[in-house]
Order: structure tokens, then sequence, then C-alpha cells
């Protein structure tokens, strides 16, 4: 991750998702992200939807001049690119796997400009909608408004839960000569 702020919101959520894959949405406190808050986004998990953002930080919606509240994500991307952030949308909601990225937006100029895009799952829950967060920030200098977006490069970050639970290992004898032993896989 390149830039500071990707790095400091990855940090607090594999911190608050302990031992598991991800951590509940509820685990997720605004108060220890305040610097961040302007940059971080929550999308809903739904592809009929577009994957609409649920909320979105004051720098994000500048970056892109209007209040993104409803909007769908892959709106944002050029047409030929919807495809691939959909794909990346699935694999971070599905397989609860934290995706870095690099994209490039137009400026009004017709410059382009980088930024980081970091998507993060939350844990499934039953009778609850799936959803996601993010940060997206630039790289360089902050522009008044940028469009068209286009995934440059991708990568999923290796964060295997940190801690493992002992599992308590029994033997047990069914037959003459065959042991099972339970609570391996």
């Amino acid at each position: 991750m390149k830039h500071p702020s990707s790095r400091a919101f990855f940090a607090y959520w594999d911190d608050r998702r302990g031992s598991e894959r991800a951590p509940d949405r509820s685990d997720i406190e605004p108060g220890p992200l305040r610097e961040l808050l302007g940059d971080i986004f929550v999308l809903s998990y739904d592809p009929e939807g577009g994957h609409p953002f649920r909320v979105a930080g004051t720098r994000v919606c500048a970056l892109l001049g209007r209040d993104l509240k409803g909007e769908g994500f892959p709106g944002l991307f050029v047409p030929d690119g919807r495809r691939e952030i959909e794909d990346l949308i699935a694999i971070v909601a599905e397989e609860l796997l934290a995706v870095v990225a690099g994209v490039t937006a137009s400026a009004a100029d017709g410059s382009k400009v980088p930024l980081e895009l970091l998507l993060l799952p939350f844990n499934t829950r039953a009778h609850t909608p799936l959803s996601l967060t993010g940060l997206l920030a630039p790289l360089g200098a902050e522009h008044a408004v940028l469009k068209d977006f286009n995934l440059t490069s991708w990568r999923t970050l290796n964060h295997p839960p940190r801690r493992f639970h002992p599992r308590e290992l029994r033997k047990w004898s069914v037959a003459r000569g065959f042991m099972v032993y339970e609570g391996l896989r």
C-alpha cells in the first residue's frame, strides 16, 4: 500500500478482526478513524442494484463533486472497466479478501490522476445484508473533480487470522486396528 491512509485503515481493520477473517460491521468505530473518515466509504453488496454507496466520506464526495449516497460504485468507472471492478467487489464480499488497487481518473483539464483504492470485507451474518468498506485517496495533489475512473492494477492482501484457537484432539478406538482422531481435517 502506498498511501498512509490505506495503511492506517488496513491496520485498524486487521486489529479489529482479531482471529476472524473479517470484523463485523459493528466492530468498526469511527472514533479511532477520525482522521481517515473523509476518505472512507461503505458499499452495499448488491449486484442487481449496482453496489450503491451506503456512506461516503467528505473527501471522496469532493473528489467526484457530488454526494455519492445511493449511487452505484461501478458507475464511477469507464464502461470497459466496470465488469472488473464488479468482480473485485464480489471477491471482497464473498471470499472475505482484502484488495488494494491502483486507479487513475481524469481531471477537468484532461490530466490523469493516480489514486489508491482499498476494499475490505465485513464478516457475514445471517439475516444481514452484505456490505464492504473501503478507502479512496489520491496519490498526489488533490483535484477539484475527477471522472472516468480506470482500474490499472490490483492485488489481494494476504491476511490470515493471526490467532489460532487450540483444538482438542481426542482418540477414539472404533474397531480393532482402526482409529479415529476427532478434530483434524
